[in-house]
């Protein structure tokens, strides 16, 4: 096994290290034995990977979701301004009524 260094949420840091001082043994094991039992069911696994590709989607769906949230934003920005100049056309003419 590989050994690479994580950053882990303070509080889960602070969890798992009393954890391991309480039975004695390396924080890395207990990181270990918790991946072995998250991963331990193919559920579980695929379970993971979905929130994984949610959260931290993959290079080309990353690129792809910013791309379409900012055509969106653009979009929206265009309807918006739309709606201002018409708001405002209306008023013009209301003003003009003789």
């Amino acid at each position: 096994m590989g050994s690479f260094s994580v950053s882990l949420p303070a509080n889960w840091e602070e969890f798992l290290k009393r954890s391991a001082d309480e039975h004695d043994i390396e924080v890395g094991k207990v990181i270990s034995g918790l991946c072995e039992w998250a991963f331990s069911s193919p559920e579980y696994k695929l379970q993971f990977e979905a929130w994984l590709d949610k959260a931290y989607p993959p290079k080309g769906q990353a690129e792809d979701r910013a791309k379409a949230e900012g055509e969106e934003a653009s979009e929206t920005e265009e309807e918006n301004e739309e709606e201002a100049h018409e708001d405002r056309d209306y008023s013009e003419d209301r003003d003009l009524k003789p």
